[in-house]
């Protein structure tokens, strides 16, 4: 497996768990105070089209690592629950990089 794998999933996680953090507050501001029902619209039109595209980075890196369903499930629902990405994320990254290193081309010895 490339690193560039991994990397994908992971800026799309970050980025994914940002947006939905926003989406939240804008959620408050619409109807706690009654203010911002056009950015709220933007915000989570934007944040479903990153949420797709987490989905797509997530799903290939889990057939390449070969996680079970249920793992996978859960890496792909952590993008719909506030600050879970971030969590998930980090726990995937101490998993994944073993197996990057396995695979990493070993140096000549002359």
């Amino acid at each position: 497996m490339k690193s560039s794998v991994l990397t994908r999933y992971r800026v799309m996680a970050y980025v994914t768990a940002v947006m939905l953090l926003v989406l939240c507050a804008c959620m408050v501001a619409k109807y706690g105070f009654g203010v911002g029902k056009d950015l709220t619209l933007v915000v989570s039109q934007v944040h479903g089209v990153l949420y797709i595209i987490y989905l797509v980075f997530a799903f290939d890196l889990g057939s390449k690592a070969k996680w079970k369903f249920e793992k996978l499930l859960w890496v792909l629902v952590a993008g719909t629950i506030p600050t879970a990405a971030f969590f998930v994320e980090r726990k995937v990254v101490r998993e994944i990089q073993p197996l990057l290193a396995e695979g990493a081309p070993q140096p000549v010895k002359v």
